[in-house]
């Protein structure tokens, strides 16, 4: 696997876990705090979960743009 090819494929998992945990933020941010998988996240602690979602998001894309 040359060095291409693993920015393409490790860019593209962290697209894919950015996307999993953004989903989990606005769930959670709707919830209304009703558990959310077995955890209660208030509306203000849905922020932290979005924003790593967005920080993983975004790098992913960039190393998939930039290989």
């Amino acid at each position: 696997m040359n060095n291409n090819q693993f920015r393409r494929f490790f860019g593209a998992a962290l697209t894919i876990i950015g996307t999993v945990v953004v989903l989990f933020a606005c769930v959670a941010f709707l919830s209304d705090g009703k558990p959310v998988l077995g955890m209660s996240i208030s509306k203000g602690e849905s922020a932290a979960p979005f924003i790593v979602g967005m920080i993983f998001f975004l790098s992913g894309v960039s190393l998939v743009r930039e290989s």
